[in-house]
């Protein structure tokens, strides 16, 4: 049972005496280490946030989050998606897409990437990050294209210029051999996502990518699908669906880079995680030393009537005393730092390069479970020292007094 007079007895002995300034010292170190491990988990944590989201706002918003399709990649296109579609969850936004494997070249230069076909709209992913061109100069039957900026630059070719592209899987013989289908664009956009997409992607109308793919006019590569999170398709993939339908999602092409995030991200928190620990620890250093210190205190208050479990509530408030205040003034420091981090990078002259500015995304929910297991922790530390100033025996501590 908890008694208010075991928390007062903890928070006097948590400000010390002035003869006791050794373990003072301790504790203060203990709740500053505690604070700085925290802060520096939040920090760093609420970077790896904005480059995660940043990465998936990029790659992922340009690039087909989810296909479903029919065998080849050959699907009937009907005015509206098909009802099972439209049924998975989590979907924001369903368009039909033509897809390919294509060739681009240039007069000077050949390059292979992945070509899309979209039916643009305003709302379009692309026209985020178009540099050159308007997403409405994608018109069927106009045959223009928008490339990635450094696929422009290692091209080199600029707005209106006309570039070749091919498509081997569209291929046929004539009496010359083999030949695949192609035929000349206009590059009438350059985008830039920041991301390796811009050296691979090619984006044009869909009824031209098809007449390129030499699909009829019905024809479509499947249904893309967005989502309100493109992290949702691990789920939405398990959807069932009808006999001849296929999915493919960004997992196949980007899966990778995002577990290297990922993984990179538990293992900068399981590093500085250690850092609390270690400050934890130090609790329990400071504890046994005051315990020590303390134990004719201790029994005097045993003989006045006091239980064992008061005492063992007494050093516990004074231990978990310094894993809270760190948490919290740690917690809240984060949040701060990580708010105002490339302004204090400017203060410092630290930059990355013209123009950049790490991306910070402070997670609310992520913060608070650093703290409760910051506190949880220091908290835990206080166990092994309490139950020792709890086991003290009055006559032997009071036997040379």
């Amino acid at each position: 049972m908890f008694h208010p007079v075991s928390a007062f007895i903890g928070l006097r002995y948590l400000r010390g005496r002035s003869g006791d300034r050794f373990s003072r010292f301790v504790s203060y170190m203990s709740t500053a280490g505690i604070t700085i491990g925290v802060m520096s988990l939040v920090t760093v944590v609420s970077v790896m946030n904005g480059f995660e989201a940043q990465l998936k706002s990029r790659i992922l918003g340009v690039l087909p989050q989810a296909v479903v399709h029919q065998v080849n990649d050959k699907t009937e296109f009907t005015a509206e998606p098909p009802a099972f579609i439209q049924a998975i969850p989590h979907i924001r936004k369903v368009t039909p897409i033509v897809r390919s494997e294509a060739v681009i070249q240039s007069p000077s230069e050949l390059a292979a990437g992945m070509l899309v076909g979209i039916q643009p709209d305003e709302n379009d992913p692309v026209g985020r990050y178009l540099l050159a061109g308007h997403i409405s100069h994608l018109q069927p039957g106009s045959y223009r294209v928008f490339l990635g900026h450094a696929l422009a630059r290692s091209l080199n070719v600029r707005l209106g210029d006309k570039v070749r592209l091919m498509v081997t899987s569209a291929s046929q013989y004539t009496p010359m051999g083999r030949i695949p289908s192609q035929r000349n664009f206009v590059v009438a956009g350059i985008f830039n996502t920041g991301s390796d997409v811009d050296a691979q992607l090619m984006v044009t109308h869909s009824q031209d990518a098809g007449k390129l793919l030499r699909y009829k006019a019905d024809t479509i590569s499947g249904w893309r699908l967005f989502f309100d999170d493109p992290f949702m398709v691990s789920e939405a993939s398990n959807t069932t669906l009808p006999e001849g339908w296929f999915w493919s999602d960004w997992r196949e092409q980007r899966g990778e880079l995002f577990q290297a995030v990922r993984m990179e991200k538990n293992m900068m928190g399981l590093m500085l995680g250690l850092i609390v620990g270690v400050a934890a620890f130090n609790i329990i250093s400071a504890l046994i030393m005051v315990v020590m210190e303390k134990q004719a205190e201790v029994a005097i208050l045993k003989t006045q009537g006091m239980s064992n479990r008061q005492v063992l509530v007494i050093f516990m408030v004074q231990g978990a005393s310094s894993g809270v205040i760190g948490s919290l003034v740690g917690g809240m420091l984060g949040v701060l730092i990580a708010v105002n981090l490339n302004a204090i990078l400017e203060t410092f002259g630290v930059t990355l390069y013209v123009g950049s500015a790490l991306p910070v995304v402070v997670d609310p929910a992520q913060t608070i479970i650093v703290i409760v297991l910051a506190i949880a922790l220091s908290l835990m530390a206080t166990l092994f020292p309490s139950y020792r100033a709890s086991s003290v025996k009055p006559a032997e501590a009071l036997r040379y007094e």
